[in-house]
């Protein structure tokens, strides 16, 4: 007998593309989590529409309309309770979370942040990834603790830094890579293969596919150009 499927509440502040790879893949029966909400701090987030067109009940939870924000993460809490949910995943949610909510669920919320942490925490990632020279980006699936971008990694998904790219270059090839992983860690932390244990992840029941594959930018198995002979063969 197959076990229950995990009650999830998805928390979005805007596009909701993660949150849309999310409930793509829990459309399938087999996957262990259910959608069961989508609770948005922004009354025009575009995730909002593409929830509800794929039958997953939402709410608006506006800052602007709570006293301060420690009533804003209580009316939150209340929501989640009444979604009945068991996991709280952040997806593209950009408020900071108080330190009483997120005790109240620490263990049980995850996040996806578009970097590969400890580097670039917070905002503008992939400029700041630019700026920096470096060769290899990605991004981290992680527990939610109350410092910002500080929890437990559950998994991470790296892509090259192309010589050419600029940020809306990277961005998008990022967002492929958090479609992807984002599932996949949601999917183990459902099943019980990954949990938070102290400062760290545990993880359990699974075997990890080992692989040769290097991401490398330059990409060594790239041609070196011969400029002599490009400029001969240029009109």
């Amino acid at each position: 007998m197959n076990a229950p499927r995990k009650r999830t509440v998805i928390l979005i502040s805007g596009r909701g593309s993660n949150m849309a790879a999310l409930i793509d893949a829990a459309a399938d029966p087999a996957f262990p989590t259910e959608i069961v909400g989508v609770i948005s701090d922004q009354p025009n987030a575009l995730g909002l529409g593409i929830a509800a067109s794929r039958g997953v009940a939402t709410k608006v939870i506006a800052r602007a309309d709570h006293a301060s924000k420690d009533a804003h993460d209580v009316a939150i809490d209340a929501a989640l309770a009444t979604f009945g949910a068991e996991i709280v995943a952040l997806a593209g949610y950009m408020r900071l979370l108080t330190t009483d909510f997120v005790e109240k669920w620490q263990g049980r919320m995850i996040n996806i942040h578009p970097a590969l942490l400890p580097s670039f925490k917070g905002l503008d990632t992939h400029s700041r990834a630019l700026d920096a020279g470096i060769r290899v980006h990605g991004c981290t699936v992680h527990f939610v603790t109350p410092a910002m971008d500080d929890g437990p990694i559950i998994a991470q998904a790296a892509v090259p830094v192309l010589i050419d790219d600029d940020e809306p270059t990277l961005s998008a090839r990022v967002l492929k890579a958090e479609h992807r992983l984002y599932p996949l860690a949601l999917k183990l932390f459902a099943e019980g293969k990954v949990r938070m244990d102290g400062n760290r992840t545990a993880f359990s029941g699974f075997a990890e596919t080992t692989s040769n594959d290097t991401v490398a930018a330059p990409s060594p198995a790239r041609e070196e150009v011969d400029l002599e002979q490009l400029a001969r063969i240029t009109p």
